[in-house]
């Protein structure tokens, strides 16, 4: 026995119809997501560094460096970005010399959000290579590298994991007591 299913032409119509919305909902979403809503990398700048401390320990040869630091990350995306307690790495060449506690935190979408923390760094020179001829130079450079884990929430529907990369150059100028920086940052979900 064969069942006959008689459509009316209204429901062909209102059903062709939902399908050709539905695939111009689903295009026009594909579209906002890889132009508008795709991520961008934050910018990170150093906003203000200040020497709280330095000193030279003689003849034991050590450093002694106490920096309060304030990082402001520009985040160009739609999507806010909450990231887990994390850790900032100070490196003078090779060698690591200083660690950054960074607590959990949120920065909102299309904002500028400051961070702040502290330094301390103790290091025997005679273990750094190269940084008596900084030193005699004027300027010592450091490498500092933050990994931030999290999520990226955009327009409060959709939740991604992500994960940012930042890298600094910093160089403190000895006989200014004075820092200069240039960081760079990638996002990747």
């Amino acid at each position: 026995m064969v069942c006959c299913v008689r459509c009316s032409k209204g429901f062909k119509i209102c059903c062709v119809t939902a399908i050709l919305l539905f695939i111009l909902l689903a295009t026009l979403l594909l579209v906002l997501f890889f132009t508008v809503f795709k991520p961008k990398d934050p910018d990170i700048i150093l906003q203000h560094v200040k020497l709280q401390g330095f000193k030279l320990e003689l003849p034991t040869l050590n450093l002694n460096v106490s920096l309060g630091i304030v990082v402001t990350v520009e985040n160009p995306n739609h999507g806010s970005f909450t990231y887990q307690n994390s850790t900032a790495y100070l490196y003078h060449g090779e060698t690591l010399v200083a660690e950054a506690p960074l607590h959990e935190d949120t920065i909102p979408a299309r904002r500028d959000h400051n961070i702040t923390t502290s330094l301390s760094i103790f290091a025997d020179i005679t273990k750094l290579k190269g940084l008596s001829t900084d030193y005699s130079r004027g300027v010592i450079n450091f490498t500092s590298s933050v990994t931030l884990l999290g999520k990226v929430k955009v327009v409060n529907l959709f939740k991604m994991k992500a994960t940012s990369y930042c890298t600094c150059y910093i160089s403190l100028f000895v006989p200014y007591k004075s820092i200069d920086s240039i960081c760079n940052s990638k996002i990747k979900l």
